[in-house]
């Protein structure tokens, strides 16, 4: 337990801190544009520290950090895509075109923004309430996050941290809508840069180097869990047999799951829609990209290098010593091996990291209920700013409530989720809607249709992982999946991209049939 005292004051410095940044965004938010796209007039520093702090959360510092102890440096691919899809595919094929696109349209959010470009009412509402559905479950993964480790570092029974920890970010976020959140994101990335290189520095002191820790971590190879090595896994500095179990979890599930689904999150997109202008764009670029090389580089190595340092002083690899639990290792980590000052500071760290994307995931779901499905059940054409905080309050409630109901070690996992989710349903529409010349509505449903129910199909009756928590197929059909292996460990996202991609396709085909069966009957 650290000195209450410093926690105290550190604390109330970093919120204090938070609480006056929303504020200033409380008093430029002067309209429903302001509200809900930040007025279209972001600079490019606060552009990218808000777009990689909305990404990089507690899911990835303690939840795939977690999942680094357990697979070992292989997590280190999802830091290239990270960089490599997350940023530069991201802001140079994606975002110049997406501001540009969402400026001539006049769009507020993703859905706005679909619902525009396909000129489908259908494809507006019906984005809309898939990200409704889906978005609450990786809010609840990051409130888990976070008060997992509020409650190890302060002692506050785990029902308050959970619920004073989305209050406090709910706040500022109700009021100050886009601009409160961007420049709290802007700060928050600064202090989470500022903590992982520390952290960085004081774990390979810890294990005596980095030459030295990666040895020994490969030397602790015959302490893997028989259960992962039965998958494929035998050391901790290669990555898992081809094929095996393991290698499927680790390369379709991890590594693919976050690294391709971050081109089409919404929480995200909407961050294009905020640039002034094209520039702005390739600035940002330029910060995002260390930006992400540095927190996810970080919490991997950290992660696989927590077994060097457990076992040196507990006997124990570091999943053992953390209850089993994958989500507690890091916060284990940082409380037994890190002096007091930075196990404060690294709370902190985390906190800004969970606010920073839960106050992004309250704010687009906010929009999307207030603004995306309330404008068809009212009939109204402009954004309302109390609409808008109306439907954020009952989706943080359900948050909330979906949060007390989730196990802890779920955090890695449903980000994985929510992001193959978004991959499969509007990666496909989102490429196509941006660069055709005059996309069509009816590719787009069918895509977005079937890439959404096709991971839902495989992840209800095919995926281990969440069919055998879900219990549906056992249910309806006495098994737990109706196929094996290899396919039970092939994530939804490679099955629901291509399918996707396939519908859009056959779509566009349809179409141009009919054009040509059209023009063909005017000519006779």
């Amino acid at each position: 337990m650290v000195n209450a005292f410093l926690l105290g004051v550190c604390t109330a410095i970093y919120l204090g801190v938070t609480f006056f940044l929303g504020y200033l965004g409380y008093r430029q938010t002067k309209n429903a544009q302001d509200y809900l796209v930040a007025g279209k007039k972001v600079s490019p520093a606060i552009l990218a520290l808000s777009y990689g702090s909305t990404f990089i959360s507690t899911s990835a510092i303690v939840g795939f950090g977690g999942m680094a102890a357990l697979y070992g440096t292989g997590l280190i691919w999802l830091t290239v895509l990270c960089i490599g899809v997350g940023v530069l595919i991201a802001f140079i094929l994606f975002g110049k075109r997406t501001r540009r696109i969402g400026k001539d349209l006049n769009a507020y959010t993703f859905p706005d923004l679909m619902g525009k470009r396909f000129r489908s009412p259908f494809m507006q509402y019906a984005s809309g309430a898939m990200i409704l559905m889906a978005m609450p479950l990786y809010c609840a993964a990051i409130i888990i996050g976070g008060a997992i480790f509020i409650t190890q570092t302060m002692g506050i029974d785990y029902n308050m941290a959970l619920i004073g920890f989305a209050l406090i970010t709910a706040s500022y976020v109700l009021f100050g809508g886009l601009i409160a959140v961007m420049y709290t994101d802007a700060m928050q990335g600064l202090l989470m840069l500022v903590g992982m290189i520390i952290l960085l520095a004081l774990t390979l002191v810890a294990v005596g180097g980095l030459g030295e820790g990666f040895s020994a971590l490969s030397d602790l190879s015959p302490q893997i869990p028989g259960f992962m090595q039965s998958a494929g896994l035998h050391s901790w500095t290669s990555m898992p047999d081809l094929g095996s179990t393991a290698w499927f979890t680790l390369v379709t599930t991890i590594i693919m799951g976050v690294g391709i689904g971050v081109l089409a999150q919404p929480q995200l997109s909407v961050r294009f829609l905020t640039a002034k202008d094209d520039r702005s764009i390739h600035r940002a670029v330029a910060i995002g990209g260390p930006f992400m090389l540095i927190m996810t580089g970080v919490a991997f190595t950290v992660g696989a290098l927590t077994n060097v340092w457990f076992w040196n002083n507990e006997g124990l690899i570091a999943w053992e010593a953390a209850g089993r639990n994958v989500d507690n290792v890091i916060p284990l980590f940082i409380n037994s091996a890190t002096p007091e000052l930075f196990i404060v500071v690294f709370m902190l760290v985390l906190l800004a990291a969970a606010m920073s994307t839960l106050s992004s995931l309250f704010h687009t779901m906010g929009t999307t209920a207030g603004y995306d499905l309330y404008r068809h059940i009212a009939k109204v054409d402009h954004p309302s700013k109390r609409v808008t905080q109306i439907g954020m309050l009952v989706m943080i409630a359900v948050s909330v409530l979906l949060a007390f109901a989730m196990p802890l070690n779920i955090i890695a996992r449903a980000t994985a989720m929510f992001m193959g989710l978004c991959a499969c349903a509007f990666l496909p529409i989102l490429v196509y809607g941006l660069y055709s010349k005059k996309p069509l509505a009816l590719p787009a449903k069918l895509s977005l249709v079937v890439g959404g129910l096709s991971w839902f199909l495989w992840t209800v009756f095919v995926h281990t992982a969440e069919a055998s928590q879900l219990g549906i197929c056992k249910w309806l059909f006495g098994r737990v999946t109706l196929l094996g292996a290899p396919f039970n460990v092939i994530d939804p996202l490679v099955i629901g991209i291509p399918l996707s991609l396939g519908a859009l396709v056959i779509g566009i085909v349809v179409c141009n049939a009919r054009v040509d069966v059209e023009s063909r009957a005017q000519a006779e």
